[in-house]
C-alpha cells in the first residue's frame, strides 16, 4: 500500500484551495440535506436556552476501494470512548450531536452491545413475555433511566457515516451551523479518521478482480475522459492499493468553520517516548484549544492533556479502579509521563485523582469529561471578558 506523489489529491495553494478542491470533487453522502435540517433544528433550540453543545465524532472511517463498494480499508475503532465520553457530557449538562461511524457503538446501548455475550443472554421468558434476569435488573433499570431522560429532553442527536468523505462533509456542515453558537460551541474528536483516501476520480466501479484473466477491465474504468490510473488494481498476482493524502481540514475547523468553538482533538501513539512531543506538535499546528494524548495500550486509564491554557496534565484511574482491557500493558501506565522527565517534578494531576480508591471500576472518561468542562469554562469567561472590554 503506497501514498501517491504523481497525482495529488489537492492542488498546492491555501487550505481554503484545498478543501474547496477536495469537496468539489468527492460528491456529498445522500443523507447529508436531511442531517444539515435535523442538525439545524437541534442547535437552535439548544442555542435559545443558552445550553453547550458538544459535537461528538465517533468510531472509524472506511476508504472504499470501488463506487460499488465490496472491499474496502478499515480500522480497528469500535467507537468506545466517544459513546462512552457523550453518556458523561450528558451528564454534566451538555447537548450532544453524536456524529459515529454507521454499527459502532452508541451511547448507553453500548453497556449491552459491546459485549462477548449475545444482549438475548440477559433476558428470559416469563408467562409468555420477555424479562430481563433478576441479576441485570438494577443494572438496566439505571441505564434505560438515563437514556429515557436524555431522549425526553432532546438533548441528544445521533448522525452517522461510514467513508472518510461522509466523515468530512458532515463535519464541516454540521461545524458552520455551529458557528453563532460561538464559545458555547465544543468540538470533540474522538473518530478514528483515515490519513489516506481513494479520490472519487481514481476509483473503479466495479469490484476488483483477483484473477488475471479479468483484472485487466479494472485498468479502463474510472472517470469518463480520465487519464489516471486506479488507485487500487491488480498488476499481475499482486493488488496495488496507491493511496492519496487526506487534506489536513483539521485547522479549518479554527479558521474557517467554528473559529470560536471549543476544539477537542485526540493524539493516539504507541511509543510512550513521543506521545507528548507528538500533542504539543499537533496543538502548535492545528492551534486547538486541547489535545488529548492517549498511548494504545493504556488509554483506558491514563491520558495526557495539552492545552495553551494549562499546559501539560495526566489524568489517571487509580490501580486498584482500572477497568479491565485485553490489549492493556499496566507496566506502561506513567512511561510516557516520566521519559525524559528525571530530576524534575513532572508535570500536574488532574483535580479528579482524589477520587476514593475501591470499587467498582472507574471509566476514564467519567474524569476526563469534567476536565474539559472546567476548561471550556475558562475559554468561555476569556471570550465574554474580550467582548465586554471590545
Amino acid at each position: 500500500m503506497t501514498s501517491s506523489s504523481s497525482s495529488p489529491a489537492t492542488p498546492e495553494g491555501s487550505l481554503e484551495s484545498a478543501e474547496s478542491y477536495y469537496f468539489t470533487h468527492n460528491p456529498p453522502p445522500k443523507d447529508l440535506q436531511t442531517n444539515i435540517t435535523l442538525a439545524r433544528e437541534f442547535i437552535n433550540r439548544h442555542a435559545s436556552s443558552q445550553r453547550r453543545v458538544v459535537l461528538v465524532t465517533s468510531g472509524g472511517t472506511t476508504v472504499p476501494l470501488e463506487t460499488q463498494t465490496v472491499r474496502y480499508i478499515d480500522n480497528f475503532s469500535a467507537g468506545t470512548r466517544g459513546a462512552c465520553s457523550t453518556e458523561y457530557f450528558l451528564e454534566n449538562g451538555y447537548a450532544v450531536i453524536f456524529l459515529h461511524r454507521l454499527f459502532s457503538l452508541l451511547p448507553y446501548s453500548r453497556h449491552y452491545s459491546h459485549n462477548t455475550r449475545s444482549f438475548l443472554d440477559f433476558m428470559q421468558e416469563e408467562d409468555g413475555r420477555v424479562v430481563v434476569h433478576e441479576q441485570h435488573q438494577q443494572a438496566m433499570l439505571e441505564v434505560l433511566r438515563k437514556y429515557t431522560e436524555v431522549k425526553k429532553e432532546g438533548k441528544i442527536l445521533i448522525l452517522s457515516f461510514v467513508t472518510i468523505t461522509e466523515y468530512l462533509w458532515n463535519l464541516r456542515e454540521v461545524a458552520k451551523l455551529m458557528r453563532p453558537l460561538g464559545p458555547r460551541a465544543m468540538f470533540y474528536l474522538a473518530a478514528a479518521v483515515s490519513d489516506f483516501f481513494v479520490p472519487n476520480d481514481r476509483m473503479v466501479e466495479h469490484k476488483i478482480q483477483s484473477s488475471e484473466e479479468f483484472s485487466a477491465r479494472n485498468k479502463g474504468e474510472g472517470t469518463e475522459g480520465n487519464t489516471k490510473l486506479p488507485a487500487a488494481r491488480t498488476e499481475g498476482r499482486s493488488l496495488i492499493i496507491d493511496l492519496e493524502p487526506v487534506p489536513k481540514f483539521l485547522k479549518q475547523l479554527v479558521d474557517g468553520w467554528a473559529p470560536e468553538g471549543m476544539i477537542v482533538s485526540f493524539k493516539l501513539e504507541t511509543d510512550p517516548s513521543i506521545l507528548v512531543d507528538k500533542a504539543k506538535y499537533s496543538l502548535d499546528k492545528y492551534a486547538h484549544s486541547l489535545v488529548i494524548g492517549n498511548l494504545l495500550s493504556t488509554r483506558k486509564w491514563e491520558v495526557v492533556f495539552v492545552s495553551a491554557l494549562e499546559g501539560e496534565t495526566w489524568i489517571r484511574v487509580p490501580s486498584n479502579r482500572r477497568t479491565k482491557s485485553f490489549s492493556g500493558v499496566e507496566s506502561l501506565v506513567g512511561a510516557a509521563d516520566l521519559l525524559g522527565k528525571k530530576g524534575s517534578e513532572g508535570p500536574k494531576l488532574a483535580s479528579g485523582q482524589d477520587i476514593p480508591h475501591g470499587e467498582p471500576a472507574v471509566e476514564i472518561e467519567s474524569l476526563i469529561i469534567p476536565e474539559i468542562k472546567k476548561l471550556h469554562s475558562k475559554i468561555i469567561e476569556e471570550a465574554e471578558a474580550r467582548t465586554a472590554n471590545a
